[in-house]
C-alpha cells in the first residue's frame, strides 16, 4: 500500500480560516482540502439546510414530467413505476410509488427481474404495461440509454417520463421527459443526485405545484440517505442535505420497512456507514438472490408487522448471498491461479454457473487480493453477463467503450459498470480489455492507495478537537472520514492478534507522554511484528469510536503501520 499525503493548504489560508471559524488551525486546514474556504461555506456544511436545496424546476424537462402525471391523474390513465433492482432503484420505485398513492390509486410498481430481463428498462416490462393497460412509465435509475425501449412503448401508446443519474449517450430516448442532471443541455446546479434522489426531485416537483412545504416530503428521506449510502454518490451539495436530513428520519421515524430492517442493531444511533453495512446489503439482497419486489414491498409496507416478516425473509436471501459470494470468490481466485493470469493487469474471469446476483461483490472481493479493473462473467440466457469494477484513478466505462464493437449492451461509472456479450465472443473481449487497460492505466493505479488528510500528534486528539470531528459527517465520496498519520508512536505492549485466523491485530498506542490510545487494524495481522518490543512505527488511521454493552470509547481504526523511517 501506498500513502499519499495530501497537499497542505497554504499557511496564510488556513491561520485566517481558524480565525474566521474560531477553530484550531488542523479543523481550518481539514476544511480548506475540502473546498471549504469562507464562513459562507462553513455554515452550509456544519449546518445543512433544506433552505439550500434546489428548485426542482430548474431540472430539464421537469415542467414537462409533472404536467404529463398531472394530465395521467386527472385523466384517470393507469401509471406504472419502473426501477433498477439494486438499492437505489428499489428505494427510488418505492419513494415515487408511495408518494403518488398517497393521492392516487391507479398505481403499479415494476422491478425487472435480474436475471430473466437484466438491467434496465425491458421489452418484458413495456408488453406487461400494454396488457395490463398503463399509458405511462416513470423509469426510475433506469432508462438514459434505452431509446429501442421508449420507441417500442411508443408504437403501444405508452408515455415514458426517465429519471436517471448515468451518463447519457450520444442520442436521447424520445420520451415525454429525460430528467438527468447529466445531459449536456441540463443546466441543474448539481449533477451528482442518485437515482433515489431524481426521483425525490420529482415529488418534490409534484408536491410544490399541489402547495406542499419541502417538511410534507421529509419522511421520504430515509429512502434517499439509503440510496445515497449505497451507490457510493459524492457526499456534497444537495447529497448532502439529503443525506443528513434522512439520517434523521432513520434514527427517530423511520418507514416501517426500515424499521423493521434495523430495530434488532443495539447501536442508538445509526451514521451512513451502518445504513452502507447494514440496510443496504439486506436490500440488495432481494434482487441479487430472489427478485427486487421483495425489497419494494417491504419498503412500501406500512403495517410493522407484515414489514418484520419480510424483513425476516429477506435476512434469509442477505445470508444466502453471503454463502455464494465467499464460494465464488474462491473459485474466481482459483482459476487465476489455475490459468496464470495473477501478473496480468486486469482480471478477466468467467464460470456459466456462477450466480449473477453476487458477480458483482465478487469482482470487489477480487481487487481486494488483484489490485486491477476486474470483471466477472457468467451466463444469462444465451448471452453472458459481467460486473466490473475498477480501481483509483481508471475510468472502467472508458475502457469498455474502446472495446463496444465486442460488446451486446453496457452501462454505468467509472468504477462499476454492467455488460452482455455473445459467448463465441468472449475470449477476444477479454484481450481486447488487457490490451486497453495494459495501455491506458498508470502505474500507480495498480497499488492500492491510503490517502492522507493530515499529520497529527496524540496531543491534538482532545474532546472539542473530536467534537468538531463528528460534525463533518455524514462521510462519503468528497467528505471521506479524515486519514491522519502519526509517527514515533509505540504500543505498550498490550500488542496481539486477534479474529479466528489471526487477521486483525488489537493495540494500546502512546505517542511521547501522552495517553494511549487503543487501536484495532482489520486485515494488519501480518504486521504486528513492526509493534513489538516498544519498537516507534508510523501508524496511518482513522479516529473512531467503539461502542460496547453502551459504553463509548474512543479508538483508532487503523488504516496502515511501518517502520519509522
Amino acid at each position: 500500500m501506498r500513502w499519499t499525503i495530501k497537499p497542505k493548504p497554504e499557511a496564510s489560508q488556513i491561520k485566517s480560516l481558524a480565525q474566521t471559524l474560531n477553530v484550531e488551525e488542523n479543523i481550518a486546514s481539514l476544511l480548506l482540502q475540502r473546498g471549504i474556504e469562507t464562513y459562507e461555506d462553513a455554515r452550509k456544511f456544519f449546518r445543512p439546510s433544506l433552505d439550500d436545496l434546489h428548485d426542482p424546476y430548474l431540472m430539464k424537462d421537469m415542467d414537462l414530467a409533472v404536467s404529463r402525471i398531472e394530465k395521467a391523474i386527472e385523466n384517470d390513465e393507469n401509471i406504472m413505476v419502473f426501477g433498477d433492482y439494486d438499492v437505489d432503484g428499489t428505494t427510488a420505485v418505492s419513494l415515487v410509488a408511495s408518494y403518488l398513492k398517497s393521492y392516487y390509486l391507479n398505481v403499479a410498481t415494476y422491478i425487472p427481474d435480474r436475471y430473466d430481463e437484466g438491467y434496465g428498462v425491458s421489452f418484458k416490462g413495456i408488453d406487461y404495461a400494454d396488457d395490463n393497460g398503463i399509458s405511462l412509465i416513470i423509469a426510475l435509475d433506469c432508462g438514459i440509454k434505452s431509446i429501442e425501449h421508449v420507441a417500442y412503448a411508443k408504437e403501444r401508446n405508452i408515455d415514458f417520463i426517465i429519471c436517471d443519474h448515468h451518463r447519457p449517450g450520444e442520442f436521447l430516448p424520445e420520451a415525454v421527459a429525460v430528467l438527468d442532471p447529466k445531459r449536456q443541455d441540463c443546466n441543474y446546479p448539481y449533477d451528482e443526485l442518485c437515482g433515489c434522489g431524481i426521483g425525490f426531485k420529482l415529488i418534490q416537483a409534484l408536491g410544490k405545484n399541489k402547495g406542499e412545504t419541502i417538511e410534507e416530503v421529509l419522511p421520504y428521506l430515509d429512502l434517499v440517505a439509503t440510496a445515497i449510502a449505497a451507490d457510493i454518490v459524492p457526499m456534497t451539495g444537495e447529497n448532502r442535505i439529503l443525506a443528513k436530513f434522512g439520517l434523521e428520519v432513520i434514527n427517530s421515524n423511520p418507514r416501517p420497512g426500515i424499521k423493521a430492517l434495523i430495530h434488532q442493531v443495539k447501536k442508538k444511533v445509526l451514521d451512513i456507514t451502518d445504513v452502507v453495512f447494514i440496510i443496504a446489503p439486506r436490500i440488495n439482497a432481494a434482487g441479487r438472490i430472489k427478485h427486487g419486489n421483495h425489497a419494494v414491498e417491504l419498503l412500501s409496507e406500512f403495517d410493522f408487522e407484515q414489514a418484520v416478516q419480510f424483513a425476516s425473509e429477506i435476512e434469509k436471501y442477505n445470508v444466502d448471498r453471503k454463502e455464494l459470494d465467499k464460494q465464488i470468490t474462491i473459485e474466481a481466485l482459483n482459476q487465476i491461479i489455475e490459468k496464470d493470469e495473477a501478473e496480468r493487469f486486469s482480471t478477466v474471469v468467467y464460470h456459466e454457473n456462477w450466480h449473477k446476483g453476487v458477480i458483482g461483490i465478487v469482482a470487489s472481493r477480487l481487487i481486494e487480493t488483484y489490485y486491477r479493473p476486474t470483471l466477472v462473467f457468467t451466463k444469462s440466457g444465451d448471452k453472458l453477463a459481467a460486473s466490473a469494477r475498477s480501481v483509483k484513478g481508471f475510468d472502467v466505462y472508458n475502457a469498455l467503450e474502446a472495446c463496444s464493437e465486442r460488446l451486446e449492451q453496457f452501462g454505468g461509472h467509472m468504477y462499476a459498470a454492467g455488460l452482455t456479450l455473445k459467448e463465441e465472443n468472449y475470449q477476444d473481449f477479454k484481450n481486447a480489455f488487457e490490451k486497453i487497460v495494459k495501455e491506458t492505466i498508470q502505474e500507480e493505479s495498480l497499488v492500492p492507495e491510503v490517502l492522507i488528510d493530515a499529520e497529527l500528534n496524540f496531543s491534538d486528539i482532545t474532546p472539542k478537537f473530536i467534537r468538531i470531528l463528528k460534525q463533518f459527517e455524514p462521510f462519503g465520496p468528497q467528505n471521506m472520514t479524515p486519514v491522519f498519520i502519526s509517527k514515533s508512536v509505540i504500543d505498550t505492549g498490550f500488542g496481539k492478534k486477534i479474529g479466528q485466523a489471526e487477521e486483525h491485530i488489537r493495540l494500546f498506542i502512546k505517542q511521547n507522554n501522552s495517553e494511549g490510545i487503543a487501536g484495532i487494524g482489520f486485515g494488519l495481522g501480518n504486521k504486528l511484528e513492526i509493534t513489538t518490543h516498544r519498537q516507534p512505527f508510523q501508524a496511518v488511521y482513522c479516529i473512531d469510536e467503539n461502542e460496547w454493552n453502551g459504553n463509548v470509547t474512543l479508538q483508532l481504526r487503523l488504516k496502515d503501520i511501518k517502520e519509522d523511517n
